[in-house]
């Protein structure tokens, strides 16, 4: 006889125990066991316990392949699903097997589980394992599809709502819950106030800081005291919700007429623009892509939208300072440029309609396409592609969890025609031809932070936390996928004939990008060093980045004034013209305002079942050498805090969205 050791362990999360009958059944490469009832006396499967169980054979099997595991009904008890982590084999001859599952297993269902060391496809040796994988792909082929959500953005997963996703990849009980309670006291909050729904529109400024009693954080508080001066203003083009839209600037655009005697006033004493230009201490924030979008109606009348220019200076304090700026592409007499010595109103006016355009540039290209959708299209692509015993599906599938379930309920909750952002100036339509505009120019370079900021001029600009922080984290990540893809790829030819990583990246290109190659996006991989390139440039994207884009827009959006997707009236064609009340004209109303405050807090929000960057709760490797990887990982991440933390105590404005404890591990919100 020979005895096989099994430790069964039963998620921690609510509702993950079951009281049904647990059968498994072992294959090996000398034969199977007998299919067996997993049954200790007393209570088995509990939420967040393990069990141990001993199955016996009359012969070794040898080499473990496979576990079957099958879960049948207890009597007439309604459906009972039971979240199973793992399960850890220990054979006679004294061998710890690792058979990871960490999904939920309904009534009558049958999972297959494979265990041991990560394979590739070209190295399964048995024939049994190489039919089983093919059946695997093509299972996995056909439950994820591809949809086209439009002409012109990423394609999406095919599930219509996400009680169609499997239960693993969709929101915690836990989770679901709090952000019902989140919208449930923020709607109550606001309805005792008689602000949901309110057309009326703003008294004054002032009014705006009654609408929140319960959600205050130090930066909502210093925002809604210094949105209106420009040292601010310019501070959140680097360290604000869209650090994406500025680079410096090497000559001024011919259509942004901007003189000498313009800006003299605002430069060092003595200087001139062209100096200034010459020493790399002018910036701009161009925003042509916007120009002949239709924006959407409201009231029955159009909206307005500039396609605007905003230029800046860094004045010798290191200060980022707006300068000038001008609300449309083609310079004309209607189209004057606002300076800092015009009137307060006009000023603030300016830079209000230049902060719509950045705000709607960053919800729509930086956070929902490049983030969000992009990330989305590495996911399914990993899931249709990858084996569940391939390494690269171990190291990427923590960075995918909840991914789909977000995205397939935002697009109707959020992006959809009748969601939250469909408000904003350019409306769903128009967003949609922002994107897709923004797709046909996205490059692979500027989806890698450190080829980004060459490529804009910003490497010695100071005091860009954003650039600081984030290219630590970047190397942090490069060298972790390094070590774990050169563990696992010791040379080129096996990148080469890994034809799951070929076909992976093959739909990422096709599918993300849209075959254009212009992009740069790769269409296959060659080396070792393209493919820890790009798994980089994933982890990165769905952990830092997305953390950069989302985590502070409560911080930033609450006060409706410093950066609103909304504006009313059109912007301004003279000067002089402007007063207090033009502003609060322009401004969304007070329903518009608090609706628009209430999506900051729920998406800013921090929730328990948060993940943070580098924890991998689900243990999916077999092997001692990734698993100090991953150890290394995250002693990194953890010093990187330190250190972040420790200079945050020294600044003014902290920044502390690139905090790793303050990253999720995936974009999970």
């Amino acid at each position: 006889m020979a005895e096989y050791k099994l430790e069964v362990t039963t998620g921690d999360m609510k509702y993950s125990g079951t009281n049904d009958h647990i059968y498994v059944t072992l294959f090996g490469t000398e034969g199977q066991s007998e299919r067996t009832e997993l049954d200790n006396f007393g209570t088995d499967f509990s939420t967040g316990t393990t069990g141990t169980y001993t199955l016996s054979t009359n012969l070794s099997l040898e080499k473990l392949l496979l576990i079957k595991v099958e879960k049948d009904p207890f009597c007439y008890l309604p459906e009972d699903e039971w979240y199973l982590s793992k399960i850890v084999v220990t054979t006679p001859e004294g061998e710890a097997i690792l058979f990871p599952c960490y999904r939920w297993i309904s009534r009558g269902e049958l999972v297959e589980l494979r265990g041991g060391r990560a394979l590739k496809g070209f190295e399964e040796d048995h024939p049994v394992m190489i039919e089983h994988r093919e059946k695997e792909l093509i299972l996995k082929k056909s439950f994820y599809q591809w949809k086209i959500l439009a002409e012109g953005l990423p394609h999406i997963n095919h599930f219509n709502n996400v009680l169609e996703l499997p239960a693993e990849i969709r929101f915690s009980h836990s989770k679901s819950s709090e952000i019902d309670y989140e919208k449930m006291k923020t709607g109550i909050e606001l309805e005792l106030k008689g602000l949901l729904g309110s057309a009326e529109k703003w008294e004054s400024i002032e009014d705006m800081n009654k609408i929140f009693w319960w959600k205050k954080t130090t930066m909502t508080e210093y925002v809604s005291e210094h949105w209106k001066e420009d040292d601010f203003y310019g501070f959140q083009f680097l360290n604000g919700l869209n650090p994406k839209v500025i680079k410096r600037c090497s000559e001024l655009p011919p259509n942004f007429p901007v003189t000498e005697e313009m800006v003299k006033p605002f430069l060092e004493e003595g200087s001139s623009l062209q100096e200034e230009v010459k020493k790399g201490n002018i910036f701009l924030s161009d925003h042509k892509k916007m120009e002949g979008i239709p924006p959407r109606a409201y009231n029955g009348k159009p909206l307005h939208v500039t396609a605007g220019l905003c230029l800046l200076y860094l004045n010798p304090e290191n200060k980022l300072m707006p300068i000038a700026i001008q609300l449309h592409q083609q310079p004309s007499e209607q189209n004057p440029i606002f300076l800092p010595s015009d009137s307060e109103t006009d000023w603030l006016l300016a830079k209000m309609f230049i902060k719509n355009v950045v705000s709607m540039d960053h919800q729509a290209v930086q956070h929902l396409m490049k983030t969000h959708f992009l990330a989305e299209v590495y996911t399914v692509a990993a899931l249709r592609k990858f084996s569940v015993i391939h390494p690269l599906y171990k190291l990427l599938i923590p960075h995918f969890k909840s991914t789909l379930y977000i995205n397939t309920g935002g697009r109707k909750n959020l992006f959809g025609p009748d969601g939250a952002f469909s408000i904003s100036s350019l409306g769903y339509d128009g967003l949609t031809e922002l994107m897709r505009r923004a797709l046909s120019e996205t490059t692979y370079s500027s989806l890698c932070l450190p080829e980004d900021i060459t490529a804009r001029g910003l490497e010695s600009i100071p005091n860009f936390y954003y650039r600081d922080d984030g290219l630590k984290l970047w190397d942090i990540i490069n060298s972790f996928v390094k070590a774990v893809v050169e563990y696992y790829y010791p040379s080129d030819s096996e990148v080469r004939k890994d034809n799951e990583l070929q076909e992976w990246i093959s739909e990422i290109f096709t599918h993300g990008f849209l075959g254009n190659k212009a992009s740069g996006s790769p269409e296959s991989f060659h080396t070792v060093e393209e493919v820890i390139k790009f798994i980089t440039m994933v982890i990165f994207t769905v952990t830092a980045q997305h953390a950069a884009v989302n985590n502070g827009q409560f911080d930033y959006y609450s006060w409706m004034p410093n950066g609103s997707l909304l504006l009313r009236k059109p912007p301004p064609t003279t000067k002089g013209q402007s007063s207090m009340e033009t502003i609060l004209e322009t401004l969304p109303n007070v329903g518009e305002t608090v609706n628009f405050g209430a999506l900051g807090w729920i998406l800013s929000e921090t929730y328990s079942d948060m993940v943070p960057m580098g924890s991998y709760p689900d243990e999916r490797f077999q092997e001692p050498a990734p698993k100090q990887m991953i150890k290394e990982f995250q002693a990194e991440l953890s010093n990187l805090s330190e250190a972040i933390a420790t200079r945050n105590l020294q600044l003014e404005i902290p920044y502390s969205y690139l905090d790793p404890a303050h990253i999720e591990n995936s974009i999970a919100i």
